[in-house]
């Protein structure tokens, strides 16, 4: 595998576990607004996971979902701060939103400099809507910076963002969850 298929496929991982764990708040979320709000980034993070899937599955000759679906819960390259299961911890979620997001930034700003073309505009693009994601980030940041339970999350979860190469307890249940469909209906697809 490439250097460059395996960024995606970090990328893809990173956007398709965090988009499952923000899914977790619908429904119950503090607010209506942020209701509203993690389902919409949970959604817009999904849908950048299906495009970076299938920048990687044309480059290792497979398909978007079989990388999404079919691989065992161990070769999942995604991060230790995307997996963690946070509900109901409202300030561990929003620490790691933030955490999150800087990161990522720092991570599509990088690509979208590629000299493969196809990769940075999909960079590009994933970056303008990743633009909201920030700013509500930083708007909940502006709110509990100053909260002591915040604060500790942020300094516990900033660090968790370069792990790739273990998983929490709870990622093989949030790994059933997700494939279920896909392993009990041959030839489903999303």
């Amino acid at each position: 595998m490439t250097d460059q298929a395996q960024t995606i496929l970090e990328i893809a991982d990173d956007e398709l576990i965090l988009g499952w764990r923000n899914s977790e708040w619908t429904g119950i979320a503090p607010f209506l607004e942020e209701d509203v709000a993690f389902s919409s980034i949970a959604q817009n993070e999904i849908g950048h996971a299906r495009a970076w899937y299938e920048l990687a599955a044309r480059e290792l000759g497979t398909a978007a979902d079989e990388l999404a679906f079919d691989r065992r819960p161990d070769e999942y390259r995604c991060s230790k701060l995307v997996q963690l299961q946070l509900v109901p911890d409202w300030a561990g979620t929003i620490a790691r939103h933030y955490a999150y997001e800087r990161a990522d930034q720092a991570r599509i700003e990088a690509l979208k400099q590629s000299e493969d073309l196809e990769v940075a505009g999909l960079a590009a693009k994933i970056d303008r809507e990743e633009t909201y994601h920030r700013m509500h980030a930083e708007m909940w940041f502006d709110r509990l910076k100053d909260e002591p339970r915040f604060s500790s999350a942020l300094e516990k979860l900033e660090p968790l963002f370069t792990v790739r190469a273990e998983h929490v307890p709870e990622f093989a249940e949030l790994w059933e969850e997700m494939t279920t469909v896909r392993r009990s209906v041959a030839g489903a697809t999303w």
